[in-house]
């Protein structure tokens, strides 16, 4: 039943999808009363999938590919909904839902098969909480860069004179930046706790060689850029094209970070 589940959340996400172009784009209001609906019916369903499909096949222990990217596209889809709520806006939606159903859309019709490669099922509750709370920090970076991305186009927009008209999908300037910067503030801790945990299980499970592994010392290498770029925001007012650059470039590391997963002796997911 759990894939059934995560069917229909992937149907609705791409129904809210399609309804919060005209929404946002084309200022049609009435799309709004789809979109907010489907995406919740989405996130239901996917979290109701997600639940089963971890406590039935790993206790509630993420261990493939498949099964953290159907998390990560849970985690987007209600931070869509999130912005929402709290700014009254659509305009993340546009970027936001496709993501979640790419993201989605091969564990509910291909799902994988791995085993997790190394020895952590015992504490398989604090890995659950280290998995969520690192893919929660990089669901707010992808937020923070998609906000300096429109803050960057709605700039450009008033600096070339553009009919307001053209642009009433996108949040007032103010906002949006106030939104990137929130993004990496409230991905900061999940972040940092992310780590703590990872390293706490490590050292009980692996010993000290686990700060050995290449993903691992990327994973403290991504927290300083973290820490870096919310410092330079805060410190010296980034905005606009800067932004996007340092906030593309954290984006960037945190792809690296996950596709050390080939190179890492304790990260690497394998087929049984």
């Amino acid at each position: 039943m759990s894939l059934l589940w995560l069917r229909v959340a992937v149907l609705l996400y791409a129904i809210a999808a399609l309804a919060v172009l005209p929404a946002a784009l084309y200022n049609r209001p009435r799309w709004r009363y789809v979109a907010m609906p489907a995406a919740l019916g989405g996130v239901f369903f996917h979290f109701v999938a997600l639940v089963e499909t971890l406590v039935a096949a790993h206790h509630a222990l993420p261990v493939d590919t498949h099964e953290t990217l159907s998390f990560l596209g849970l985690l987007l889809a209600a931070a869509f909904l999130g912005l929402a709520v709290r700014y009254k806006t659509v305009a993340f939606g546009i970027f936001l839902l496709p993501v979640a159903v790419l993201v989605s859309i091969a564990p509910a019709f291909r799902p994988g098969a791995e085993t997790i490669s190394y020895p952590y099922l015992g504490s398989s509750g604090w890995l659950f909480l280290h998995v969520a709370l690192l893919l929660a920090a990089y669901a707010a970076l992808l937020v923070s860069l998609l906000a300096s991305v429109l803050y960057l186009v709605q700039e450009r927009g008033l600096k070339q004179k553009r009919l307001p008209s053209r642009k009433t999908w996108l949040p007032p300037l103010e906002t949006t930046d106030s939104i990137a910067l929130k993004a990496l503030l409230w991905g900061l801790p999940c972040m940092t706790a992310g780590l703590l945990i990872g390293s706490v299980v490590a050292l009980q499970t692996v010993g000290p060689a686990f700060f050995a592994d290449p993903k691992v010392l990327l994973s403290f290498l991504l927290w300083i850029a973290y820490m870096l770029m919310i410092f330079i925001r805060k410190h010296s007012g980034l905005r606009g094209r800067r932004a996007v650059y340092l906030s593309s470039f954290a984006f960037l590391f945190v792809l690296a970070v996950w596709a050390a997963n080939q190179l890492s002796a304790v990260h690497r997911f394998k087929a049984p």
